[in-house]
């Protein structure tokens, strides 16, 4: 438990004429700790304000652990959608449980259990990213999910044209559905590259659609943000 001493002392020392920056120096605080200490003795005067300091300091705190249901649940849609990434899991983990997380928390959940890459293992030289010296070169597609609301995007990342198409659900099937208005309507139907990331949206029906679009359909590396638009 904290003493309540410094509290009391920045209480009195106002009145002896020292700012609260000087306060803060003299007890080793923070500026902005004596000024929340000032307030709230303010507010509750002193013999409140330490019964509800103490209060704070010595209650019990809110766990931040996920519980093990919830990590199994994330284990499994892992595993239902193909081995699919963070946020494609949040949007199902959201849709039909009501749990609502974040991407980063989840991959830092799959990470408790799944290897990537072993530390042993030699990376292994892939391909340069693609680069555009002229339009339709190389379009970069991926799904954004917006809570209830799902987008597939395609940039064109020479020009900067963007596309922007509504999906239905976070499935292959509505992302080889939405190439249609996507490349037709934006990016003139066909273009050299096309690029996607290893969601389980863009793969089986829609990488079996994108062949009709692009001479290539290249797979970006995961968590390389550097190799998307």
């Amino acid at each position: 438990m904290q003493s309540p001493t410094p509290i009391t002392l920045a209480d009195e020392l106002p009145a002896q004429g020292l700012s609260r920056t000087k306060i803060a120096a003299y007890l080793g605080r923070h500026r902005e700790t004596i000024g929340l200490w000032l307030k709230g003795i303010a507010t509750d005067r002193l013999a409140g304000f330490l019964a509800r300091h103490e209060q704070a300091t010595t209650g019990p705190r809110r766990t931040r652990q996920v519980p093990a249901p919830t990590k199994r649940l994330i284990r499994a849609l892992r595993v239902r959608e193909h081995e699919c990434r963070g946020q494609t899991i949040a949007y199902f983990l959201e849709r039909e449980h009501q749990i609502r997380l974040s991407a980063a928390k989840i991959s830092e959940i799959l990470a408790e259990q799944y290897v990537i890459r072993s530390k042993w293992q030699k990376n292994q030289k892939r391909e340069a990213a693609p680069t555009a010296s002229a339009p339709r070169a190389v379009i970069q597609m991926d799904t954004v999910a917006f809570g209830q609301v799902l987008a597939f995007t395609g940039i064109d990342i020479y020009t900067n044209e963007v596309a922007v198409v509504r999906l239905p659900a976070m499935t292959s099937e509505d992302g080889a559905a939405v190439l249609h208005p996507a490349m037709d309507d934006r990016f003139t139907g066909h273009v050299a590259v096309l690029q996607t990331d290893g969601g389980s949206e863009l793969k089986s029906a829609f990488a079996h659609q994108a062949r009709a679009y692009c001479d290539r359909h290249r797979i970006a590396r995961p968590y390389k943000k550097n190799e998307q638009a």
